[in-house]
């Protein structure tokens, strides 16, 4: 599955005042591989994943992106780039309805202008129209098409984490940035999300890091895994070397994460 090189960090580093909350990380993802960060809370996981999209600007450091470096750009031209990214709290339109909650993101790529837009042109409606059938093939994928007209907040917790990874996929991406998708999940549902993620990845060719509690999930189905603590890498390597790494182990003080 792995291929060319798709992003490569280096020195990546972030400082709050007088704080550093992460510091000096190399990471890299080859093109079409799923790689888990894993860490204890606290450790600069969300924190990274906030500079790999553009929240937050690293204080030191670089990230190139497909040939691009990303260092400066605002998060809408991180996504436009081929990041997209889900989040830790389910952030979605929650008055809107399902299939708007996708529709959302296939507008950051359309086609038509602006002004055709304002002044209802031909080329306004057909692209409406376009983005309704791409959004309800995504809905379709997550077994969501059949609540498309539902408020999103109406949705079970578990579909609503699946609408947010419909979401996230309809901005074509390259990479899919995953934070604890299967937070608050019962164990079959993590099952489930294992298998689905497992699936897009295949179906449309994704490269995926995935920050996750949950390390069933993670051995499961993760190449290759991160580790942080306190803002700084501590090991990278296969999930078996992880399992039986001594600092990755000292690091979550006899949590059984790594079972």
């Amino acid at each position: 599955m792995t291929g060319n090189l798709l992003i490569n960090v280096e020195k990546m580093g972030i400082q709050f005042g007088g704080l550093k909350a992460v510091q000096g990380v190399n990471m890299y993802l080859n093109q079409g591989e799923l790689v888990g960060l894993i860490g204890p809370n606290g450790a600069g996981k969300t924190t990274s994943f906030n500079m790999l999209t553009g929240v937050y600007t690293p204080t030191e450091g670089t990230i190139i992106f497909d040939g691009i470096k990303l260092n400066g750009l605002a998060p809408y031209q991180v996504t436009q780039k081929g990041i997209s990214r889900t989040f830790q709290n389910i952030r979605l339109f929650k008055e809107l309805s399902v299939l708007d909650n996708v529709k959302v993101a296939n507008h950051s790529l359309a086609k038509h202008s602006m002004w055709s837009s304002i002044f209802r042109l031909p080329n306004h409606f057909k692209g409406e129209a376009e983005m309704e059938l791409q959004s309800i093939a995504f809905l379709k994928i997550f077994g969501l098409d059949i609540y498309k007209d539902e408020l999103a907040k109406n949705l079970p917790y578990g579909m609503q984490r699946r609408l947010e990874i419909a979401r996230a996929l309809a901005a074509k991406p390259k990479l899919l940035l995953l934070d604890e998708p299967a937070a608050g999940m019962n164990p079959q549902e993590t099952h489930d999300l294992m298998e689905l993620i497992a699936f897009i990845r295949k179906e449309f060719g994704l490269t995926i890091l995935l920050i996750e509690h949950d390390m069933s999930l993670v051995m499961g189905i993760c190449e290759r895994i991160y580790v942080l603590d306190h803002g700084q890498l501590i090991a990278d390597g296969t999930p078996e070397e992880i399992r039986n790494n001594p600092k990755v182990i000292e690091a979550y003080l006899g949590e059984e994460v790594i079972s």
